[in-house]
């Protein structure tokens, strides 16, 4: 067989290799995190501004049904 083509299939068998290795190291380290986890639930989720300003909507404007705009 060729040299080139050795070297290439070679080369797929190491990556494949190493991309199923990565894969079962992220997963052995998400099992560790699973047993060690200590305070998940002290996670809050901040909240979201609805507007580029930072503010938020209020209640009444939240409530009230979008205006259906029409091309002129």
């Amino acid at each position: 067989m060729n040299p080139e083509i050795l070297r290439m299939i070679a080369k797929q068998q190491v990556q494949d290799a190493q991309v199923r290795a990565n894969r079962r190291r992220t997963a052995r380290a998400l099992r560790f995190g699973r047993r060690h986890a200590v305070g998940i639930d002290d996670f809050a989720v901040p909240p979201i501004p609805d507007y580029v300003d930072g503010s938020f909507r209020t209640d009444q404007v939240a409530t009230e049904a979008p205006v259906a705009r029409t091309a002129a």
